[in-house]
């Protein structure tokens, strides 16, 4: 079954592991800086391809939204996420389960006395809330700081030196969150030898949210905050990496079979990785796409879909589940996939799913899809993993 409204029925989950460093297999073993282990939130569950498209689409108004916002991304705890992590944060410890997102470019999480913040998380237990009180390490960023005028773009009108620096943020959908940035320690695991890891922990400034409307009030999938992995200097990576801990650079490592994996920040040494360039001077993570091939055949593109260089800019975003490809990709890819299953009858069930009947394995009679990317780096895609079972 393949929607016929530009989204090829295949989940995007592995070739998010191209991201900074093109990790194209699952690492069993892995020599980096540190690591965080994450989760998928649709693990253990069966994956409806409604429920797929719909998580997609609100996530897609938040990344158009956040276009002008003057953090350069968002930071939006709830469906729009689809990876989620442990992290540490204050002295003594205490743990947040925080969405792990490309997207977005802080990290905030729920603060103590927080107007419009809901009770439980999205795993079901009592919302934890950061109470800069209870954190012998924790400091608040004041406006004068060089991180607050520099995400802000200079000074803030009515904000002096003795007064928290602020963040306001406001969705596509109405929604908002608010608060003031904090400074406190934030424990990881850091690899300490070959598949062992000890505890250590980074002075890093992140989000205090004191103030949530909209659907960031509704308990419904959310969670206790959000580590962001953006591009700008306001990221948890870019930090880290300004104070000389890691080189800025990462690689998501999946587990096709549990729906999580790792985040791995810093230089990958083992496994060896396959890497691509990143776009430069994008809001967004993007990669150059160079050709798709079925089968053995290179598909005829159109001219329309190539940008400068003869590449097809691609955004790729840890929140994202399917592959969306524009019309001038997706017809052509669509007919070069049936061209030789003259016997099989297509039929549209609600209005936008193709779907056809076949009692036999998908793998036996369709192609493999293979993306190819700048750098020789390929990733094919095979008929069980881009077809549907429509129930």
């Amino acid at each position: 079954m393949i929607t016929t409204n530009g989204t090829l029925g295949f989940i995007l989950t592995v070739l998010l592991a191209v991201l900074l460093s093109a990790s194209l297999a699952i690492a069993t073993k892995v020599h980096t800086d540190w690591v965080l282990s994450v989760r998928n939130k649709f693990a253990g569950q069966k994956q409806s391809l409604d429920a797929l498209k719909e998580h997609d689409s609100r996530r897609h108004l938040r990344m158009l939204a956040g276009i002008d916002l003057p953090l350069g991304g968002d930071g939006r705890p709830n469906s729009a996420g689809l990876y989620y992590a442990k992290i540490g944060i204050g002295t003594p410890l205490k743990d947040f389960y925080v969405q792990v997102d490309t997207g977005s470019d802080i990290m905030w999480v729920y603060c103590l006395h927080c107007k419009g913040c809901p009770n439980k998380n999205y795993l079901g237990m009592d919302l934890a809330q950061y109470n800069l009180k209870d954190s012998h390490t924790g400091k608040l960023v004041s406006c004068d700081q060089e991180f607050c005028l520099e995400i802000n773009e200079g000074p803030i009108s009515g904000c002096s030196a003795n007064k928290s620096c602020p963040y306001t943020e406001v969705y596509g959908d109405g929604s908002s969150t608010a608060g003031y940035f904090v400074r406190d320690a934030v424990q990881y695991d850091q690899v300490s030898g070959n598949l062992q890891t000890s505890s250590a922990n980074d002075s890093v400034i992140f989000g205090c949210g004191a103030r949530q409307t909209g659907d960031l009030s509704s308990s419904d999938e959310a969670l206790d905050g959000i580590l962001g992995f953006g591009q700008s200097n306001s990221s948890m990576i870019s930090q880290l990496a300004s104070s000389g801990k890691v080189k800025k650079m990462f690689a998501h490592c999946l587990d096709g079979t549990n729906g999580g994996g790792i985040f791995a920040i810093g230089h990958v040494v083992q496994p060896k990785v396959n890497t691509t360039p990143l776009v430069q001077n994008q809001p967004h993570y993007n990669i150059n796409m160079t050709a798709v091939e079925v089968g053995h055949s290179l598909l005829n593109i159109s001219r329309d879909a190539f940008g400068t260089g003869g590449t097809i800019r691609t955004i790729v975003d840890s929140g994202t589940t399917l592959a969306y490809l524009p019309e001038v990709i997706y017809k052509p890819l669509l007919s070069k996939i049936f061209a030789n299953q003259t016997d099989i009858k297509l039929r549209t069930v609600h209005n936008q799913y193709t779907c056809f009947q076949y009692p036999g394995s998908v793998d036996d009679i369709f192609p493999p899809v293979t993306f190819h990317f700048e750098n020789s780096v390929s990733l094919k895609v095979y008929p069980h993993e881009y077809l549907f079972l429509f129930i």
